[in-house]
C-alpha cells in the first residue's frame, strides 16, 4: 500500500484491493480455492474484518489534512490556482475520479479546508487513527 494516500480509486480499484486482502487472509491460513470456503468463514477464522478500504481513507485524510495546512505548491495545484495552457479534449464517458473526490462525499472544499485546519476537529471527522506517535524508550 506503498503511495495509497495519493490513488483515486474507481470501483473496479476497490474490488480488486478487497479481492487482494481476501486472497491474503486465505494464504496465510493454507486455504485452497477448491476448498470452497465462504469470505466470511475466513473472516472469522483470522478474527478479522475487512479493513483495507477504511485505511487507505485514513491514509489519505491524514496526508491531505497535512497538505491543506500548509501553503505549498501541492495546495495550489488541489485548489486549481496553476493555470495550464493545454488544450483539453473532452473524453466519453462520466467524470474522472479526482484526489479529493474520496473524502468530500457530501461536503465542498472550502468545508473540507476549515476541518483541516482543525487538527482536533479533522481527527474526530476522519478516525481517531492519527494520534501523536509516542515511542517508549527501552534504556
Amino acid at each position: 500500500m506503498y503511495g495509497a494516500e495519493t490513488w483515486t480509486l474507481r470501483a473496479a480499484d476497490q474490488k480488486y484491493l478487497e479481492s487482494l486482502e481476501m486472497w491474503c487472509w486465505r494464504r496465510m491460513e493454507k486455504i485452497s480455492w477448491t476448498d470452497h470456503v465462504r469470505n466470511e468463514e475466513v473472516l472469522l477464522r483470522v478474527n478479522e474484518q475487512r479493513n483495507i478500504l477504511q485505511e487507505i481513507r485514513k491514509r489519505k485524510a491524514n496526508w491531505i489534512g497535512h497538505i491543506l495546512r500548509r501553503n505549498c505548491l501541492l495546495k495550489q495545484v488541489i485548489e486549481g490556482k496553476i493555470k495550464w495552457d493545454m488544450e483539453v479534449v473532452r473524453r466519453r464517458g462520466g467524470r474522472r475520479k479526482k484526489l479529493l473526490d474520496n473524502l468530500k462525499d457530501r461536503r465542498g472544499y472550502s468545508h473540507l479546508k476549515e476541518e483541516a485546519l482543525d487538527r482536533t476537529m479533522w481527527r474526530h471527522h476522519f478516525g481517531g487513527g492519527f494520534g501523536p506517535v509516542v515511542r517508549k524508550n527501552t534504556e
